[in-house]
């Protein structure tokens, strides 16, 4: 196996070049769809608080504060909240550059959301202490919903990793997998191109069960929960790409 990257990767991945690519690479549609499933899967009223964390460049932020919505957005790119600032004008949304754990605990908001696929960037002490902050952050009654494209019953059934090249405009990047049995991780390599602009970097993405996402939550009051395989509402089962799980805090 090549070189391990650092358990903290995610807090000098995310600059310009990436971010800028996967601004580009999502469709305003997507967007609204995902916002839909949200809204109505967690039956949310008119003008809820709602926290997106993290929020990376404030896509669904955005779509919630143009809905009505008063938003809470918080990311630790430093680059993505300040793009997400110029784009948010007078919408009802504060942008916070803080650590996806450094969320506030006085259990206020009406929903929490975690979409984009980043539950898994965190080692699982790291991740027990995110399910808690999610706990802290929510009132008692409040919804969540967690976009998770790495949980097991996804990732391993028929798993190749395939070296892929992707495009958006002028910006090119080849990206390269590893699984990695023992840590049950996935290392992502990316080398982004634009002009004559070159980037090489790593992200990881810790794989759990469904079981594990879901004894976690429930540890910290969660229940309710129901498994999507996308906006849409399919069910979620063996080799789905993704998984959308939807809970409430109930104690």
């Amino acid at each position: 196996m090549s070189g391990i990257p650092s358990s903290t990767w995610y807090v000098d991945f995310f600059t310009e070049l990436p971010n800028e690519f996967w601004r580009r690479a999502v469709p305003p549609e997507v967007t609204v769809e995902e916002i839909d499933f949200v809204e109505q899967r967690l039956g949310l009223a008119p003008r809820s608080r709602i926290l997106d964390v993290p929020c990376g460049s404030g896509r669904h932020s955005l779509e919630l504060a143009r809905r009505g919505h008063s938003v809470t957005g918080v990311d630790l790119s430093a680059e993505a909240i300040g793009h997400a600032r110029q784009a948010a004008a007078d919408l009802d949304v504060e942008l916070v550059h803080a650590d996806m754990r450094e969320i506030p605990r006085d259990n206020e908001f009406d929903a929490v959301v975690c979409l984009g696929n980043s539950f898994g960037y965190l080692e699982l002490d790291g991740l027990r202490e995110f399910a808690a902050a999610l706990a802290g952050a929510v009132r008692h009654g409040g919804g969540l919903v967690v976009d998770f494209a790495s949980a097991a019953e996804s990732v391993l059934p028929g798993y190749r990793a395939e070296p892929r090249t992707m495009r958006t405009g002028d910006i090119v990047v080849l990206a390269t997998g590893e699984y990695d049995v023992a840590g049950s991780r996935m290392f992502s390599r990316y080398r982004f191109t634009r002009g004559e602009e070159e980037l090489d970097v790593t992200a990881i993405h810790h794989v759990y069960t469904v079981a594990q996402i879901v004894d976690l939550l429930s540890g910290n009051g969660f229940t309710e929960f129901d498994l999507f395989a996308g906006p849409g509402g399919e069910p979620y089962g063996i080799g789905s790409g993704r998984l959308l799980l939807t809970a409430r805090r109930t104690s």
